[in-house]
């Protein structure tokens, strides 16, 4: 039998999904799981959104542009400029989603060996994506009790090699939930600057800012605005993960003309997503708000009820849907799984992510995981009864899981 790629033994399996098998099983069991793993919103996506999908009026569902349907790209371009980033239709290009627009950016800009940093914990498809493109993610870890904010410049300096073509970054952030601030962002472009560095900035959260501060994004730093890729998606904010329209956006020519080689290797980008997509843009306020207030709400409801259970901590996120917890066991990864596979309360269990599996740093997380405050407050007061009674039984049954 032939041998199967190195490149696919590398790949790490993805620390959200991995335990879906389990979750599975204890379904068929009839035990209720509450899903706190994965970042899919529960709210309705916006009824522009919904009528658009119901009302697609065409006899042929043809290809699109390989860059994406141009009405589109330039209702993004009005759409960014409420953030103050401003952008021509052709510095646009639609990707089947953000996972894509990830991927084409590392395969435009990158070769086979150069190292791209990124702060960890971090989200996990990052690892997949630079083995994917040959690149080497080199992480440099941020730290729970300090809340996970960003390192310092030196900490940056000590991992710059003759390879290094990129840092990355997500903000807001997943999987903690952290903001950067004007301070840490001005010191990324310092970085980015003496260097001649890529900076790769994925924004998909940028709606959900819990701050009074005004919301920072790569695009705003003078001087390096031919070094800055963006990364965007409607998935999170319209609620409309499945339909798979993500975007790159830059000013950078040569990165365009290179991106677009692969866009046009991979034809186009989901037909009926861009039209669900361009709809959603015309969403009214009030349904941003609403979701916005909904998140606030869940937020510091998650927040409180986990620093009420004996031994957890979680640091209060300032942005996007997660937070990263610490548990009071050994090993979060058996500590997740043994909730599936051998656990319920009152016919019910949870799911979460352990977040060893955003860190590449051997040992980091082991007793930490990721928390997406995705369910209403209800199924969020159910599970945190569920997570404090599966430590209580975890802990007792098992002495040997103490951290």
């Amino acid at each position: 039998m032939p041998h199967i790629s190195k490149r696919g033994v590398s790949m790490p399996a993805s620390p959200i999904r991995k335990l879906v098998p389990l979750a599975n099983q204890a379904k068929a069991r009839g035990t209720k799981v509450y899903h706190l793993n994965i970042g899919q919103p529960d709210l309705r996506t916006p009824e522009v959104a919904l009528d658009a999908l119901k009302n697609v009026d065409r006899q042929v569902l043809e290809y699109s542009p390989s860059e994406g349907i141009r009405s589109f790209r330039e209702k993004l371009t009005a759409y960014y400029a409420k953030f103050n980033i401003l952008v021509d239709v052709e510095d646009i290009i639609i990707t089947t989603g953000g996972s894509e627009a990830v991927l084409f950016s590392f395969m435009a800009c990158l070769d086979p060996g150069d190292e791209i940093i990124v702060p960890e914990p971090a989200y996990a498809n990052y690892m997949a994506f630079a083995i994917s493109s040959g690149a080497v993610i080199k992480t440099i870890p941020s730290t729970i009790d300090e809340g996970f904010a960003l390192p310092s410049l030196e900490k940056f300096e000590q991992l710059i090699t003759p390879r290094t073509k990129a840092i990355l970054i997500c903000n807001p952030n997943n999987p903690t939930g952290y903001l950067y601030t004007q301070k840490e962002m001005s010191q990324i472009r310092d970085i980015v600057a003496k260097y001649d560095l890529f900076l790769f900035s994925d924004e998909v959260y940028r709606e959900f800012c819990y701050t009074g501060a005004p919301y920072i994004s790569a695009f705003h730093l003078k001087g390096i605005e031919n070094n800055v890729v963006l990364i965007d998606s409607v998935s999170k904010r319209y609620s409309e993960c499945g339909i798979r329209i993500g975007a790159i956006i830059t000013k950078n020519r040569m990165i365009r003309e290179n991106v677009m080689k692969w866009c046009q290797a991979r034809l186009s980008p989901p037909l009926i997503g861009q039209i669900i997509a361009e709809a959603s843009l015309e969403a009214p306020e009030e349904y941003m708000l609403e979701v916005y207030n909904e998140y606030v709400e869940r937020r510091k409801f998650l927040v409180d009820g986990l620093n009420r259970i004996p031994g957890c901590y979680s640091p209060i996120p300032m942005g996007a849907f997660y937070t990263v917890a610490k548990l009071p066991v050994d090993d979060a990864d058996k500590f997740c799984a043994w909730c599936l596979s051998d656990f319920e309360y009152e016919g019910q269990t949870v799911m979460m992510a352990p977040a060893s599996g955003f860190y590449t740093t051997p040992g980091l997380g082991k007793d930490q995981v990721r928390i997406a405050y995705v369910l209403k407050k209800e199924d969020l007061a159910k599970a945190l009864e569920v997570l404090a009674k599966a430590l209580e039984t975890y802990n007792n049954t098992c002495p040997s899981s103490f951290s």
